[in-house]
């Protein structure tokens, strides 16, 4: 088999996994869950508690494939918007600020958008669904 048969589908691996794990975020802000103190008195009506709730739905949608390039577009964004609100004011570069995954995230979420939910994602699915009902 040619390496080139397998990227599809490590696209969608790479955008499940980014998915699962970008979902640690709002589970820390709403449930605890990994406990991070920085997130004890968070409201919902803050800008914390917005981005929460757009990591949320985000990384569900991101993980099922669900409109993907949009989700990701706006993920990518607000992980943009975080690395230069949280981290950059407390200096210059990401790894002694705290932003490298912010930056991390912010790019991945950009291939993605780009480069679309791979095949194994609803996406994909519907796509398949739609081709078949215009032949």
């Amino acid at each position: 088999m040619r390496p080139q048969f397998f990227a599809p589908y490590l696209l969608s691996v790479l955008r499940i996994m980014t998915g699962l794990l970008f979902l640690q975020h709002p589970f820390a802000k709403f449930f605890g869950i990994p406990h991070v103190a920085a997130f004890d008195n968070l409201r919902l009506f803050s800008l914390v508690g917005l981005a929460g709730v757009i990591e949320l739905v985000g990384s569900i949608l991101i993980i099922a494939g669900f409109y993907t390039r949009t989700v990701a577009f706006i993920l990518s964004g607000e992980m943009a918007v975080a690395y230069f609100m949280g981290h950059a004011p407390r200096d210059l570069y990401p790894l002694t600020n705290g932003g490298e995954p912010a930056v991390l995230f912010c790019f991945i979420f950009l291939y993605i958008a780009a480069s679309g939910p791979g095949p194994w994602s609803v996406d994909a699915m519907r796509n398949t669904a739609l081709s078949r009902e215009m032949t």
